[in-house]
C-alpha cells in the first residue's frame, strides 16, 4: 500500500515517542492500529461493492441478451408454425371431397389400362 521502508518507520516512531510520550504511546498505538484496521475494512468493503455493481451490470446485461435471444427463437418457430399451418389449410382446399367424386368411392383408385388388361385377361380365361 504505502512504500515506506523500516528506517522511515523507525524515524517516525522515535518522533512519535518524543512527541507523545512513553506514557500514552501505547495506547496512541493501539488507536492508530484500530483506525488503520477500519480503513483497510471499509476500502474492501468499497471495493467489493463496486465489484458487485459491475457484476450485476453484467448479469443484466446477459439477461436482455439472452431474452433477446429467446424471443427471436420464440418468433422464428412462431413463423414456422404459421407456415405449417398455412400449409395444412391450403393443402386441405386443393383436396377434392370425397362427395366430389362422382362413381368413385374415396379409398379406391381408378384402374390403370395395365390393370384393366389383366381384369380381361381373367374374365375371358373364366369364359372359356
Amino acid at each position: 500500500m504505502f512504500d515506506i521502508s523500516f528506517m522511515e518507520l523507525l524515524v517516525i516512531s522515535i518522533v512519535a515517542l518524543i512527541v507523545i510520550g512513553p506514557e500514552r504511546l501505547p495506547a496512541v498505538a493501539r488507536t492508530v492500529g484500530h483506525l488503520y484496521g477500519r480503513c483497510r475494512n471499509f476500502v474492501y468493503a468499497i471495493r467489493t461493492d463496486i465489484h458487485n455493481e459491475m457484476r450485476m451490470e453484467e448479469l443484466k446485461k446477459m439477461q436482455s441478451s439472452v431474452q433477446e435471444t429467446a424471443q427471436s427463437i420464440e418468433d422464428s418457430v412462431q413463423q414456422g408454425v404459421d407456415r405449417l399451418k398455412s400449409a395444412m389449410t391450403e393443402g386441405n382446399n386443393e383436396q377434392p371431397s370425397p362427395a366430389d367424386s362422382p362413381s368413385q368411392p374415396a379409398n379406391q383408385t381408378q384402374p390403370t389400362p395395365d390393370s384393366g388388361a389383366a381384369a380381361q385377361i381373367g374374365h375371358d380365361q373364366d369364359k372359356k
